[in-house]
């Protein structure tokens, strides 16, 4: 598809110069052509509104006060309860990001992309500027909706808010920019790695596994690292009370958009070091 949009055109054929916007138009279409953009992309869509309302629905005061394990341990608002599926939103956007760079890799679609694309690096560009926005919108809107559904379950409930008290649209628009950078984050690892298996093995561990693991380490040392790894710091961009130990929304959000920025950087390097 993109080198048909792109590539250099036969004799008797009119040559179209090769410029970001057609690159952008190019991986746009691709984008919306692949049946898996749809039906990931609804999942992560779905997930977030569901776990949202489910967890508002059920929600009770005694359980939230059990010291316990459970989906409303330790709940204190209604838009923690609302944004109660970002982490598994956050895996389906970031698998989308994924097969978007590295399932051409595995197609061997890369050559034609990169043929019609000599420079390279417009392609990454253009996939992270396609996938974010999409994320944004559609997750932010995901959001809100998860709220608006979960304020019906929570009526008369002293933890409940509406979209106008201080900081509740700001949190759930933060869960929206989190999980469009999550998706970026996944062009980024695929591109990187060059291998869906290994680009999804990566994102769950870097989201999931990492902090986990990184309690083994000396206390001292956890309680200072901690804030900056990657989910702890995007948690931080959507969270509508800060605790002691985590980052401001807005240090959060450059943390993270720093790790996003250095996967990135080093997914152009290798795009354009080395062969397809």
């Amino acid at each position: 598809m993109t080198s048909a949009t792109l590539a250099p055109a036969s004799s008797g054929t009119t040559v179209q110069k090769v410029t970001g916007l057609r690159v952008l138009r190019s991986e746009w279409a691709k984008f919306w052509s692949l049946r898996s953009s749809w039906i990931t992309l609804s999942v992560g869509v779905v997930l977030l509104i569901a776990f949202g309302a489910i967890a508002s629905a059920t929600y009770s005061p005694d359980a939230a006060t059990n010291q316990g394990p459970g989906p409303n341990s330790g709940v204190s608002d209604a838009v923690s309860l609302a944004l109660t599926g970002v982490t598994f939103a956050s895996l389906a956007v970031g698998v989308l990001g994924v097969l978007l760079s590295a399932g051409e890799y595995s197609t061997g679609m890369i050559r034609s992309t990169l043929a019609a694309v000599p420079r390279r690096l417009p392609v990454l560009w253009a996939k992270s500027a396609v996938i974010g926005p999409i994320a944004l919108i559609l997750t932010t809107i995901a959001a809100l909706a998860a709220f608006q559904l979960g304020t019906l379950g929570l009526d008369g409930e002293k933890i409940a808010l509406s979209l106008s008290d201080d900081g509740v649209l700001r949190s759930l628009t933060g869960a929206g920019v989190y999980l469009a950078l999550v998706a970026v984050f996944g062009v980024a690892l695929g591109m990187l790695l060059r291998s869906s298996a290994g680009a999804i093995a990566a994102l769950v561990g870097i989201l999931l596994i990492l902090p986990g693991l990184a309690s083994l380490l000396p206390d001292s040392l956890y309680d200072n690292i901690n804030p900056y790894f990657p989910s702890n710091a995007g948690s931080a961009v959507y969270a509508l009370q800060q605790s002691s130990d985590s980052l401001s929304p807005g240090a959060g959000l450059a943390v993270f958009a720093g790790w996003v920025a250095l996967t990135l950087a080093g997914a152009a390097f290798r795009l354009v070091r080395t062969d397809a």
